[in-house]
């Protein structure tokens, strides 16, 4: 899999949540910033997971103490990049 491929998929996801184009979406965007809210952020987790068949280590209860970066765009994609790696790698 491409990661600009990741790269678009994950965009659409968060796009999709934020009911944005995905051209609206800047990578050093926070998910606050593009009105997503906690429910939001479970549903775009759970869609990120579906679209790449792997599991993301992010607790919606503690979101600060989960291993998964979900500060920017920018840093969920590396992230689920690396996901791939390590669980298709």
């Amino acid at each position: 899999m491409e990661m600009t491929n990741v790269r678009d998929r994950v965009i659409r996801i968060i796009a999709e949540q934020a009911v944005l184009e995905p051209s609206d979406i800047r990578p050093e965007a926070t998910l606050d910033e593009l009105g997503i809210d906690s429910l939001g952020v479970v549903e775009s987790i759970f869609a990120i997971e579906e679209a790449f068949d792997i599991s993301v280590p992010f607790n919606a209860n503690e979101p600060q103490a989960s291993d998964f970066d979900i500060s920017s765009v920018d840093t969920i994609v590396a992230g689920i990049e690396r996901l791939i790696a390590e669980q298709h790698g």
